[in-house]
């Protein structure tokens, strides 16, 4: 019997246009190409290069997975035309078709629904009736800074992420992440919500967030089953006791669980630990540092509050707003289209918003342009009132948290890894 030998593997790469492939390839063979010899390491086993230089540093931190004890990954409705929108009263006026007396197939035709494999409209409607499904209409986080609305009925949805998403409907924040994604310019996916979320609240071509909520709202049952303590509150903290308790450690005192929050999202927000974990972050859940001593802490957990309150639009700055919306007229979203010299965003021929800058009409959440992506996804709309100041407060938020990233940045390589 031959001697068993482990195989090498070789890499190469070719990039330009086609003729210019077509012609290396013409001219070279197997023999003339230049390779790289890979060494495939454990537990990926990667066939392209990547630097895993800094994967030792990088073990020693906490994954968001050994953190939250629960999580989930985001709403998934297959009806959205349906049963979300952007005011109640569309829902409303949809049930009352839906819950009508008209048949079937009259139904289906109004409302573009169709029956598929796991779900019947005849069963919805009859199923549904008598369950006032206008008592369950609930806001909507269905893109970064678009909030709109739902009816958050089971019958009607797919996958409602119950009962995950229940956590949700209370007081409550949630860091969104990714497992998995492709950077092309840049980490970007990290974001919280407080709402019931979309699946695709920051899109990639590697998948869709997870939800990590800061409370879990158990049920009377499960709260008797398991804790005392818990069943005097109405919430427990969705972090792991082993985390806690390295933080504890770490700090000499734990933390209330506000601040523990806001100092993951401060991290995961710096654009040092962004650049330097690149090649880490595209391939799994993103790992935390833990905070080396109390003043870093504090400083990091005080910008990620500022951070998180900026992008729930709830930050008492957001009032007043440098951007501006100074002509009147349809207000009809028609077009969008920056004016990067004026610093200005078409809506329509004669009205823009003012004081939009190219690094704020830039940025970027996933892979979703945030600017851009609220105005196109409202095309052939009316904007409301609500929705030009809306418009204006986002605006301002990214502007802020330009600034608030380099503020982290100073303070995160305090902490000693």
């Amino acid at each position: 019997m031959s001697e068993k030998k482990i195989a090498k593997i070789y890499y190469a790469d070719l990039w330009g246009l086609r003729s210019e492939k077509y012609k290396f390839l013409l001219e070279n063979d197997v023999n003339t190409t230049k390779w790289q010899e890979l060494k495939p390491i454990t537990p990926y086993y990667f066939f392209v290069p990547k630097d895993f230089a800094l994967q030792s540093e990088y073990d020693k931190f906490w994954k968001v997975t050994e953190i939250f004890s629960e999580w989930s990954s985001g709403v998934t409705t297959h009806r959205d035309h349906f049963i979300v929108g952007f005011t109640k009263e569309e829902i409303l006026q949809r049930l009352r078709i839906f819950t009508g007396r008209l048949p079937d197939e009259l139904v289906a035709q109004s409302l573009n629904l169709k029956d598929t494999g796991t779900w019947k409209l005849a069963e919805a409607r009859l199923k549904i009736r008598d369950q006032r499904p206008e008592d369950k209409i609930y806001p909507y986080a269905y893109r970064p800074f678009d909030m709109r609305i739902i009816c958050y009925e089971p019958t009607l949805i797919d996958r409602p992420r119950l009962p995950f998403m229940n956590n949700l409907k209370k007081k409550n924040i949630a860091l969104l992440c990714m497992r998995e994604v492709v950077i092309e310019s840049g980490f970007s996916h990290i974001f919280v919500g407080d709402r019931i979320s979309d699946r695709r609240m920051f899109l990639s071509n590697r998948g869709a967030p997870y939800f990590f909520s800061l409370y879990l709202y158990p049920d009377e049952p499960e709260r008797r089953m398991f804790d005392d303590e818990a069943h005097k509150a109405d919430s427990v903290t969705n972090f792991t006791p082993e985390f806690l308790q390295t933080v504890k450690d770490s700090l000499g005192k734990e933390p209330e669980a506000e601040e523990i929050f806001y100092y993951i999202y401060a991290v995961l927000y710096s654009p040092t630990y962004r650049k330097r974990y690149e090649e880490f972050l595209k391939i799994d859940f993103p790992k935390v540092p833990l905070p080396s001593n109390n003043e870093v802490f504090k400083e990091l957990n005080s910008l990620g509050k500022e951070l998180v309150e900026l992008h729930l639009l709830k930050h008492s700055c957001l009032a007043d707003t440098e951007v501006g919306f100074p002509k009147g007229g349809s207000n009809m979203m028609e077009k969008v289209v920056y004016d990067e010299q004026n610093q200005i965003v078409f809506i329509n021929k004669e009205q823009y918003f003012e004081s939009i800058s190219k690094e704020v009409w830039d940025y970027r959440i996933g892979a979703y342009q945030v600017m851009e992506k609220y105005l196109k996804d409202r095309k052939s709309r009316k904007l409301s009132l609500d929705e030009i100041d809306h418009y204006m407060k986002m605006a301002k938020a990214i502007r802020l948290t330009i600034v608030l990233q380099e503020k982290i940045d100073e303070v995160y390589r305090k902490i000693e890894i």
